[in-house]
C-alpha cells in the first residue's frame, strides 16, 4: 500500500459501503424470517400430493434457503468490511502519529511512489555548524522511524489484501446464489486463509513431515475443518491429484502404525476426509476444477514417491485412495453423483460374483484404512459418504438394477454394513449419526427404493440371507421408519384415518413382501429390536394422537385402539412367529445376543423419537402438522415412555412379572408382552389427555385386538410363502 494512500485515502466511500451493506443485512434478515415463518412453513403444513409434494415444496424449501445464505453471506460482507475499515482507520492513525513524531525530529517522510517511500532530515547538517537550532537526531532515529512506517503500511497492506482475498473467496463459493459462510470479522476469515495456505505447502512435502508437523497439521484440520474457505483454500492448495499423491504417500510413509501414531494417523484421516467434504461444496472455478481433476484420476495407479513401497507393484487406484477419505463428512450431491455414477458402472459391468475380485485382486498389499478395514473396495467409503447426504443417496438407489447389483454383491464382498447405512439414508432422509434433525415425510422415489428392498428380501432364492450379510441392523432401522406405510399394507385401502403419516405415496409396499422381509430381518438381532422399538413408537405416538384429538378419526374411538391393537399384534406377531421358527432351523442367535442388541438399539431409538422417525401427523394444538417427535414436550411422551420400559424390561429377565421379549422360546409370552406394551401405551395415552373413556372396556378391546392381530400374523406368514412358491 503506498504511504499517500493510507494517510489521504477517502475511506468515507468506504462506510457509505458500510452502511449500504447494514441496511441490505437488515432487509435481508426480515425476509429470512419471512420465508422461514410463512413461506416454509405453510409448505411444510401443506398436505400436497403429485407434483406440489415434490416439485413445488423443494422449490420453496430451496427459495427459504437462499433468503437464509443470502442474509449470512451479506452479514459477513459487511462485518468484514467494518472490521476492515476500522483496522485501516487505526494504521492510518499510527501512520501519522509516526510521522509527526519524526517532523518533530526534524525528520520528512515522503511517498516515492509502488510502495516506497523516504525519511529525510529538514536541515541540511551544515546548517548546525553556522550556529542553526536544529531538534536533535541521529541515523538510529532515521532508521527507527523507516521501520515504524514500513511495519504500519506492511500491517495495513495485510488488512487491504486479506480482506480482498477473503471477500473473493467469499463471492466465490457459489456460481448460483449465496454462501452460507459467515464471519464475525476479517481476522478470523483472514486466519482460516493463512492456515490453509501453510498447510498446503506442507502437504507438497509429506516426506518431510515429522510426527510433530503431522500434529500441527491436525490441530488446524480439527479448527478449520468446517470453515468453507480454508477447506477450499487448502483442497485447491494442494491439487486434485495432489490430494490423492499425499495420502497415499502418508499411507505409506506411516504404513503399520501403533500406538501413539496410529491414533495420529487415524485423526489425521477423519480430519482430512471431513475438510475434503466441506471443500466439496464451493462451486469456485478453483473447486470444480479440483473436482474434475480428482474424478479423472480415479483408475490411476499411485505409489508413494519417497521411502520404502509397502504397496504392491500395481499401487493403489485413484478410486481406493479417494474412497479411504470419504468415511467422515457430508460430501456435495453433485460431486457424490459423478463419482457413484463412475464407481457403480465399474462394480456392475464386472457382475455381482466378480466384483470383489475387481477391487481386491492385486491390491492384496493395500490398505488405506488407519483402524478397521483396509479400504480396497472403494464402495465402502462411497456407501459412508452416502449415509452422510440422504439425496445423493437416494440418487444412488434410484435405479433398481443398481440396488439389486449393490445388495446381490454381499454374498461376495465385506460391504453390507456400509451399504446398510447408505440404503437408511436413502429411505429415511435422515444422515448417518444426525439426532437433531426433524425427519422429513418419505416421498415417492424413497418409497420405491424401500419397496425394490423389501421385494430383493422377499425373493424365496436367497434373499432372506441378505438379513445376515451385515444389513439386519439397518433393515429393522428402515422397517421402524416405515412403519405407517407397513401398517397400512397389513390394515388395506382406506386405512389412512387410521394409520396416519405424512408419507408421498403410504399404500406405495407390497404386502407380501413386507411380511417376508419382517421375517427376514427378525433373525437378525438387531433387525428384530429395530422392528420391535418402530412398532412401539409408532403405536404410542398413534394413540396419544388419536386419544388427543379425536377429530383425527370420524368414528368410534374404540374402533380406533382396537385397529391399532391389532397391528401391533400382527406386526410383532410376524417378528415372534419368524423368530421363533429360526429358532428352531438354528439360524437365530442366542437369547442373551438379542437381549444385548435389544438394549444398545434402544438407546439409540430415543433419538427416533426426538426425529420423529416414524412419521405422523401431529394434531394442530401439540405443534401442527410436523412429523412426530417430541414438539413443546407434546406427542412422543407416550412412545418415548415406551421406549423406556421396553429397555428397563431387559433388567426383568427371568423374572415372572412384567419383563417384556426376554424369550423368543415361549409365544405365549412374547404375545402378552406386546398386549402389556401397548395397554400401558393406551393408560399413559388417557392419562395424559384425560380422556373420559371406560377404562376397562378399552384394555380388554385393546387386548383382544392384540391378540387378533397375533394369531392372523401366522396366516400373512404361511400366505406370503405361498405366493412365493
Amino acid at each position: 500500500m503506498d504511504l499517500d494512500a493510507l494517510r489521504f485515502g477517502n475511506l468515507s466511500k468506504l462506510g457509505d459501503a458500510i452502511t449500504d451493506w447494514e441496511w441490505m443485512t437488515k432487509k435481508l434478515a426480515e425476509l429470512k424470517t419471512d420465508a422461514e415463518n410463512n413461506l416454509k412453513a405453510k409448505a411444510d403444513a401443506a398436505d400436497w400430493a403429485g407434483v406440489n409434494a415434490t416439485v413445488t415444496r423443494e422449490f420453496v424449501d430451496k427459495t427459504a434457503d437462499e433468503f437464509t445464505d443470502a442474509h449470512t453471506q451479506a452479514d459477513s460482507i459487511t462485518k468484514i468490511l467494518s472490521d476492515t475499515r476500522s483496522e485501516l482507520i487505526d494504521y492510518r492513525t499510527q501512520l501519522n502519529e509516526a510521522i509527526e513524531h519524526g517532523r518533530k525530529k526534524n525528520l520528512t517522510v515522503m511517498d516515492t511512489g509502488g510502495g516506497t517511500f523516504t525519511v529525510t532530515m529538514n536541515v541540511h547538517p551544515d546548517r548546525a555548524a553556522k550556529g542553526v537550532d536544529v531538534p536533535e537526531h541521529s541515523q538510529k532515529d532515521v532508521d527507527d522511524l523507516r521501520d515504524e512506517v514500513q511495519r504500519i503500511l506492511r500491517k495495513a497492506t495485510e488488512s487491504d489484501n486479506s480482506a480482498a482475498k477473503v471477500l473473493r473467496l467469499l463471492v466465490d463459493q457459489t456460481k448460483y446464489g449465496f454462501s452460507d459462510v459467515h464471519y464475525e470479522d476479517r481476522d478470523t476469515a483472514a486466519d482460516a486463509v493463512e492456515a490453509a495456505d501453510k498447510l498446503a505447502k506442507m502437504a507438497k512435502h509429506p516426506d518431510k513431515m515429522s510426527l510433530a508437523d503431522i500434529a500441527e497439521f491436525n490441530r488446524y484440520l480439527e479448527k478449520y475443518h468446517d470453515d468453507p474457505l480454508f477447506s477450499e483454500r487448502l483442497a485447491e492448495g494442494i491439487g486434485g491429484k495432489g490430494t490423492l499423491q499425499f495420502w497415499t504417500d502418508m499411507v505409506n510413509a506411516h504404513a503399520g502404525a501403533r500406538g501413539s501414531e496410529l491414533k495420529q494417523m487415524e485423526t489425521l484421516q477423519r480430519n482430512l476426509g471431513m475438510t475434503l467434504a466441506t471443500a466439496s461444496f464451493s462451486d469456485s472455478d478453483g473447486m470444480q476444477a479440483w473436482k474434475e481433476n480428482i474424478l479423472k484420476e480415479t483408475n490411476t495407479s499411485f505409489h508413494s514417491r519417497s521411502g520404502p513401497q509397502y504397496f504392491s507393484p500395481v499401487g493403489a487406484l485413484g478410486s481406493q485412495v479417494l474412497s479411504s477419505l470419504m468415511h467422515q463428512g457430508e460430501f456435495d450431491t453433485e460431486f457424490l453423483d459423478d463419482y457413484r455414477t463412475k464407481l457403480f458402472k465399474q462394480d456392475v459391468g464386472a457382475g455381482d460374483s466378480n466384483t470383489n475380485a475387481l477391487w481386491v485382486k492385486g491390491y492384496d498389499s493395500v490398505d488405506m484404512v488407519f483402524g478397521n478395514g483396509n479400504g480396497r473396495d472403494p464402495l465402502e467409503g462411497l456407501f459412508d459418504a452416502l449415509s452422510h447426504n440422504p439425496e445423493a443417496a437416494t440418487h444412488a438407489f434410484e435405479s433398481k438394477s443398481d440396488l439389486d447389483h449393490m445388495l446381490s454383491t454381499t454374498r461376495y464382498t465385506d460391504r453390507g454394513e456400509s451399504l446398510g447405512g447408505a440404503l437408511e439414508s436413502a429411505v429415511t432422509g435422515i444422515a448417518a449419526g444426525d439426532t437433531t434433525s426433524m425427519a422429513p415425510s418419505h416421498s415417492a422415489a424413497q418409497v420405491k427404493i424401500m419397496a425394490n428392498i423389501m421385494h430383493a428380501v422377499a425373493k424365496p432364492d436367497g434373499g432372506a440371507d441378505l438379513a445376515t450379510q451385515g444389513l439386519g441392523s439397518s433393515f429393522g432401522d428402515m422397517a421402524a421408519a416405515y412403519m405407517p406405510e407397513i401398517s397400512q399394507a397389513f390394515a388395506g385401502p382406506d386405512s389412512g384415518a387410521v394409520f396416519i403419516t405424512h408419507s408421498e405415496t403410504p399404500k406405495g409396499l407390497n404386502l407380501p413382501d413386507v411380511t417376508r422381509f419382517l421375517s427376514a430381518t427378525s433373525a437378525d438381532p438387531s433387525g428384530r429390536a429395530g422392528i420391535i422399538f418402530g412398532e412401539s413408537i409408532y403405536t404410542g405416538n398413534l394413540l396419544e394422537a388419536h386419544l388427543s384429538d379425536p377429530s383425527l378419526f370420524h368414528g368410534d374411538q374404540a374402533q380406533v385402539l382396537s385397529d391399532i391393537g391389532r397391528n401391533a399384534g400382527i406386526i410383532e406377531g410376524l417378528v415372534g412367529h419368524s423368530a421363533a421358527n429360526a429358532e428352531v432351523n438354528g439360524a437365530v442367535s442366542s437369547e442373551s445376543e438379542y437381549n444385548d442388541a435389544l438394549k444398545a438399539k434402544g438407546d439409540f431409538a430415543k433419538s427416533w423419537v426426538n426425529v420423529g422417525l416414524t412419521f405422523i401427523k401431529v394434531p394442530e394444538h401439540l405443534g401442527g402438522a410436523t412429523m412426530g417427535g417430541l414438539v413443546g414436550g407434546g406427542i412422543g411422551a407416550v412412545a418415548g415412555a415406551g421406549v423406556d420400559r421396553l429397555i428397563e424390561g431387559q433388567q426383568l429377565e427371568g423374572a415372572k412379572d412384567a419383563a417384556l421379549y426376554h424369550s423368543s422360546q415361549d409365544l405365549f409370552k412374547m404375545r402378552d408382552s406386546v398386549s402389556q406394551q401397548t395397554q400401558w401405551s393406551v393408560d399413559d395415552a388417557l392419562a395424559r389427555h384425560h380422556v373420559d373413556l371406560p377404562e376397562d372396556g378399552i384394555k380388554d378391546s385393546v387386548r383382544q385386538a392384540v391378540n387378533d392381530g397375533w394369531k392372523d400374523s401366522d396366516y400373512y406368514l404361511n400366505r406370503s410363502k405361498e405366493q412365493y412358491e
